[in-house]
C-alpha cells in the first residue's frame, strides 16, 4: 500500500494539540492595523483552536499528524 502525502501548505500552518484538536494561527494581524482598535488587535494575539468542520478538513490534509 502506497503512503499518503501530506499537504505542505497544510503542516506549515497548522499543529495538532495532544488531545488531537488543531490549533491555527489567528488571521488579520499582517498589516493594515491602524484601522482596527485595540479591542480587535488584542482577540487576535496568539493561536486558536479550529471549529469541528474544519478540523476534519485539515486532518484530511494531514493524515500521519493524529
Amino acid at each position: 500500500m502506497p503512503k499518503m502525502k501530506t499537504k505542505s501548505g497544510a503542516k506549515k500552518r497548522f499543529k495538532m494539540t495532544a488531545t488531537g484538536r488543531v490549533k491555527a494561527g489567528v488571521a488579520g494581524k499582517r498589516h493594515r492595523l491602524m484601522s482596527h482598535d485595540a479591542d480587535y488587535i488584542r482577540s487576535h494575539r496568539g493561536t486558536k483552536i479550529l471549529k469541528k468542520g474544519d478540523e476534519s478538513l485539515v486532518k484530511w490534509y494531514m493524515p500521519y499528524n493524529r
